[in-house]
């Protein structure tokens, strides 16, 4: 993978840019990217800045560990005693897994090995979601006395529907990638666990290369749809789709497809 530019947010989280793709990278590989302050601050961090780049137009999440994308939350980080109060006022600090959300440009998951609690509701929270054949998801926070506290509940009834979804979070099973394909939480499995960062770069390029207000507007009119009734999801359609027709890139569209040669979208 050739990759230019490379930031350090911080000593937890680095930027990679690959083209048309920014590398959001969880570098904790010792604790298998287990979530600390750094990543919670990081992230959201690293999405401001990518947000910003005309230049990037996917977003790529990845963890730097043989042995996982991001193993949840870091039970070691030493945290003095605190009431209900007090964790509802530090969690509110941070939200950042939310920070997803206000992201404009289609993020993908690239997901390998262990993917659990924070780390999965990090993996929910984007877009497209890639495992490798290795990888292990799950949810386990009942079996700690507790639950998800970073949207798990919330997006995964919205993915794979509220029965599966409470299976899942009432149980903490560990599904494999091929249980988690067949039921919606993850959309592709690579080939290989080998092979799994050379396909997620062909897929984020075959998005790269769209028109880039096209690839917004829809992210923003699917993701609409689950807070949306239907008619008002339709007039959003309707609206966006108004919005793209008179661009450039349309035109550019039209005239590549007569010319029979590759279009060169600018975003306007």
């Amino acid at each position: 993978m050739l990759v230019s530019q490379p930031q350090t947010i911080n000593p937890s989280v680095r930027i990679e840019r690959d083209g048309g793709i920014g590398w959001v990278v969880l570098t904790r590989p010792d604790q298998i990217n287990a979530i600390n302050d750094e990543i919670r601050h990081g992230v959201p961090q690293a999405l401001a800045l990518l947000a910003d780049e005309d230049a990037i137009r996917v977003v790529v999440f990845r963890g730097e560990s043989p042995r996982g994308f991001c193993a949840g939350a870091d039970i070691k980080e030493q945290r003095g005693a605190e009431n209900s109060l007090q964790v509802r006022k530090r969690m509110e600090a941070t939200r950042w897994i939310e920070a997803l959300d206000r992201m404009p440009k289609p993020i993908i998951a690239a997901i390998h090995g262990y993917c659990m609690g924070g780390g999965m509701e990090l993996a929910l929270a984007c877009d497209i979601r890639f495992a490798s054949p290795d990888a292990v998801l799950a949810l386990p926070e009942t079996g700690l006395g507790l639950i998800p506290g970073g949207g798990g509940t919330q997006r995964l009834p919205r993915i794979v529907g509220p029965g599966r979804a409470l299976d899942l979070l009432l149980t903490g099973d560990r599904l494999k990638a091929d249980q988690a394909l067949s039921i919606g939480l993850v959309t592709r499995v690579s080939l290989s666990a080998e092979s799994l960062l050379a396909e997620v770069r062909e897929l984020a390029q075959r998005i790269a290369v769209k028109p880039p207000q096209a690839t917004r507007y829809v992210k923003q009119a699917a993701v609409a749809a689950m807070d949306m009734d239907l008619q008002r999801g339709f007039d959003l359609e309707l609206d966006l789709f108004a919005l793209l027709k008179p661009m450039k890139d349309v035109q550019e569209a039209a005239a590549a497809f007569k010319e029979k040669r590759a279009p060169q979208f600018s975003g306007d």
